[in-house]
C-alpha cells in the first residue's frame, strides 16, 4: 500500500472544487478521475457528520459542475459524479488516517502476517513507515508494503 498522491487533473480538480465543497459544509474526501471502457469518470467523493443523502450529492454537482465548466481543466469529455465516501471507505491519504484515528478498521494484507490474511482494529495513527492499530488491548503496527487496503469497519451484525 501508499498513500494517494494525486495525479495533475486530480489536484486541479480538487483545487478548483475543495473551496465549494468547504463552503457548503462537506469535507472533500477524494477525486478520482479514472478510463473505464471507452469513457472517462471524474468522481468526487464527499463527506459529512451528518452522512451524506442523494440530495447532498445534487446540492454539490451544480456548483462543482459549473467551476469545471469554466475552468475547463480536462480536455477531453468525461462523466461527472458526485457520491459519498461510503460506510466502509477505503483510506487513502494520511489525512483519512488522522481523521479516522480511534475508529474501528479493516486491514486486509497482500500476503498473510502471523498467520492472518485480514485483521480489525481501532486506528491509532499511520505514517511512511506503517499503520498502527489496537487489537484486543495491545499495539500492533504494520509495513505499508504488507497491506493490501485499510477501510473502515462497520459490524452489521
Amino acid at each position: 500500500m501508499k498513500f494517494k498522491k494525486f495525479g495533475g487533473t486530480e489536484q486541479r480538480v480538487y483545487d478548483l472544487i475543495k473551496p465549494i465543497t468547504d463552503e457548503l459544509g462537506y469535507y472533500l474526501w477524494d477525486v478520482s478521475y479514472v478510463k473505464e471502457g471507452a469513457m472517462w469518470y471524474l468522481r468526487v467523493f464527499i463527506d459529512c457528520d451528518e452522512g451524506i443523502t442523494i440530495d447532498d450529492c445534487e446540492r454539490a454537482t451544480r456548483p462543482i459542475d459549473e467551476i469545471l465548466d469554466k475552468a475547463d481543466p480536462i480536455s477531453q469529455s468525461y462523466m461527472l459524479e458526485v457520491g459519498s465516501a461510503g460506510l466502509e471507505r477505503e483510506l487513502l491519504k494520511e489525512e483519512h488516517f488522522e481523521v479516522c484515528q480511534g475508529d474501528e478498521v479493516r486491514i486486509r494484507f497482500i500476503r498473510a502476517v502471523d498467520g492472518e490474511k485480514e485483521i480489525v482494529g481501532n486506528l491509532i495513527g499511520a505514517d511512511k513507515d506503517g499503520v498502527a492499530v489496537e487489537i484486543g488491548g495491545e499495539e500492533k503496527k504494520f509495513a505499508l508494503a504488507d497491506i493490501s487496503f485499510v477501510k473502515l469497519y462497520m459490524d452489521f451484525e
